[in-house]
C-alpha cells in the first residue's frame, strides 16, 4: 500500500532524508521509529504531498505522489503531529464540513459520522465546542477527521504526543480497533508505543533506514545465546565460585554499577547514566537473591544441566535464561552505532586547512582538485601539480572559462592535529570564480597584476 523508494529531501544544503526506502504491506501497522531530527515528520509529509520530494518515488495506494496527487488524498488519513482543527467549531459540525471536502456522499454522510465519534470515542462530547474540550479528546478528534472518509491509508506523526498515560491508552486502543481494515504508519519516538500498536519497525537516523524488520525478528537477532541471566537464592560469593569452576563458563559478571544509554520522553538520545547496584537482593533471613551474568562457550547450552547443579546444592533457582534485550536497548545500540561510524567517516574525509594570520599560505601546498569546470592546464596539456610550476609555467584554462591566479589556486595544509580538525576554508577559497576573478582582495595587487598577465598571454596565443 505504502512504497517509498530512495526518497530523498534537502533543506537548503543539509539532506533531512537521504535515500530512504521502505515498504507497508495492506492491512499492516509500521512504527517509524527514531530519535528526534531523524526525518520522521520530513518523511510523512512527503508521502502525504504536503512536501515536495527533491529525488526518489513515493507510491500510496497504487498512484504515485508527484504524478497523481489528487488520487492520492482521496485514499489518505493524515494526522499531523500539530492537529487541524477549527476551535470554533462543535465536534459534529467540524466532522461534518470535513467529509464534505473529503467527498462523503451525502447519502451516507450522517451515518458514517456517527461510525467515526463512535469509534473514537467522542460521541458524548459532539455536540461541544472543540476549543474547551482537552488535549486528549482534541487528539481524537484530529484522528477522526483523519479516518471519516475511510481511506485505505492512515499516517499518523506521533499521535500521543502531550498526552497523559490515561489518554495515551485510549488512543492506543483506537488506533488498535482501526488496524486491519486500513495500512497504517505510526511515527513516535515512544518505544513501548511501537511494541504495543506496530507489526514492523522501521529505524531511522539522519534521514536514512538503519533496520527494516519485524519486532520478533529485532529481538532474536539481538538476543545472544552465548550470554546467560541468572538469580539464585543463596550464598552470594558461594554460588559465584561454584559457577566460576563450572564447565563452560567462560566468565561470571556481577551486574553492578553499570551505566546505559536511554531515550527521553522528547525522543532525544540522553547520555549513559550510572545505575544502582543491583546484583543481590538481602532477604529478612539473611540470604541473599544473588544475579549473575554468565559469557558461555559459543554453541553450548547449559541451562538444563545448570539448573539441576543448583537445585543440587540447595539453592533456590529464582532464575535462568537467554540475555534478549528489549527494543529500547536494540533502538539505543543502534543508534550510538551510527553515530560514532558518521562521525569517525567525517573525520576521515574532513579537509585540513591551517589559517594564519593574514591570510598567509603555508607550504607545502596542494593544488586544488581539477574538475570540468575548473582545470589548469599548461598549453602542452599536463595538468599543474605544484605551486613552482603553476609560477613558473604560462598557464591556461580550459575554453570559455576565467583565469585565477595562483594564490586562489591552492590549499594550504595542517601541520598538526589540532589544526587538522578545522574544515573551513579561507574565504577567499569558497569564492565563486566570478567573484575571485572581478573583485581581488584589498591589498592583493600581485593578485590581480597575475590574472592581467594571465589575460594577456591568452589574447597573444589567440
Amino acid at each position: 500500500m505504502i512504497e517509498a523508494e530512495k526518497l530523498t529531501k534537502y533543506y537548503g544544503d543539509r539532506a533531512a532524508v537521504q535515500d530512504l526506502s521502505f515498504e507497508v504491506q495492506k492491512g499492516e501497522i509500521v512504527g517509524l521509529l527514531g530519535p528526534n531530527g531523524a526525518g520522521k515528520t520530513t518523511t510523512m509529509r512527503m508521502l502525504t504531498g504536503y512536501l515536495p520530494i527533491d529525488g526518489g518515488r513515493a507510491v500510496v495506494a497504487g498512484y504515485d505522489v508527484v504524478e497523481k496527487p489528487m488520487e492520492v488524498r482521496r485514499r489518505l488519513g493524515y494526522l499531523p503531529e500539530t492537529v487541524p482543527l477549527y476551535t470554533e467549531m462543535p465536534v459534529r459540525a467540524y466532522l461534518d464540513f470535513t467529509a464534505k471536502i473529503r467527498g462523503v456522499p451525502s447519502k451516507g454522510r450522517n451515518r458514517r459520522i456517527e461510525e467515526v465519534m463512535e469509534l473514537c470515542r467522542i460521541a458524548d462530547v459532539s455536540e461541544k465546542v472543540i476549543g474547551k474540550l482537552s488535549r486528549g479528546y482534541k487528539q481524537r478528534v484530529g484522528l477522526a477527521q483523519a479516518i471519516i472518509h475511510n481511506p485505505q491509508v492512515i499516517i499518523l506523526d506521533e499521535p500521543t504526543v502531550g498526552l497523559d498515560p490515561r489518554q495515551i491508552i485510549e488512543i492506543r486502543k483506537v488506533i488498535r480497533d482501526l488496524a486491519g481494515n486500513h495500512s497504517m504508519i505510526l511515527s513516535t519516538h515512544i518505544l513501548p508505543e511501537v511494541s504495543a500498536l506496530c507489526d514492523r519497525v522501521v529505524i531511522v537516523n539522519r534521514g536514512r533506514v538503519l533496520v527494516e524488520d519485524t519486532l520478533a525478528n529485532l529481538e532474536r537477532q539481538g538476543s545472544n545465546a552465548e550470554r546467560l541471566r541468572l538469580e539464585v537464592r543463596g550464598p552470594r560469593q558461594e554460588i559465584q565460585d561454584f559457577l566460576s569452576r563450572w564447565p563452560d563458563v567462560v566468565e561470571v559478571e556481577i551486574p553492578t554499577n553499570t551505566t546505559t544509554a536511554s531515550i527521553d520522553s522528547q525522543g532525544n538520545l540522553a547520555p549513559a547514566v550510572e545505575q544502582e547496584d543491583e546484583a543481590a537482593e538481602i532477604n529478612s533471613d539473611g540470604v541473599s537473591n544473588a544475579r549473575f551474568n554468565l559469557k558461555v562457550t559459543p554453541s553450548t547450552d547449559i541451562r538444563e544441566a545448570l539448573a539441576s547443579a543448583i537445585v543440587q546444592q540447595g539453592w533456590g533457582l529464582r532464575e535462568i535464561g537467554l540475555v534478549v534485550p528489549s527494543l529500547e536497548e536494540i533502538f539505543i545500540r543502534l543508534i550510538t552505532e551510527d553515530l560514532a561510524r558518521l562521525e569517525e567517516e567525517e573525520n576521515e574525509g574532513a579537509e585540513d586547512f591551517e589559517v594564519l594570520d593574514d591570510d598567509e599560505l603555508t607550504s607545502p601546498v596542494q593544488v586544488r582538485a581539477a574538475r570540468d569546470d575548473d582545470e589548469l592546464d599548461d598549453p602542452e596539456g599536463r595538468v599543474v601539480d605544484s605551486e613552482d610550476e603553476l609560477n613558473s609555467q604560462d598557464i591556461t584554462r580550459r575554453e570559455g572559462s576565467t583565469p585565477l591566479n595562483a594564490r586562489q589556486r591552492v590549499y594550504p595544509v595542517a601541520k598538526t592535529p589540532e589544526q587538522a580538525k578545522r574544515k573551513a576554508a579561507p574565504s577567499f577559497l569558497t569564492a565563486s570564480p566570478k567573484d575571485r576573478s572581478s573583485k581581488p582582495a584589498a591589498g592583493d595587487t600581485q593578485g590581480a597584476e597575475d590574472d592581467q598577465n594571465s589575460t594577456a598571454s591568452e589574447s597573444e596565443r589567440e
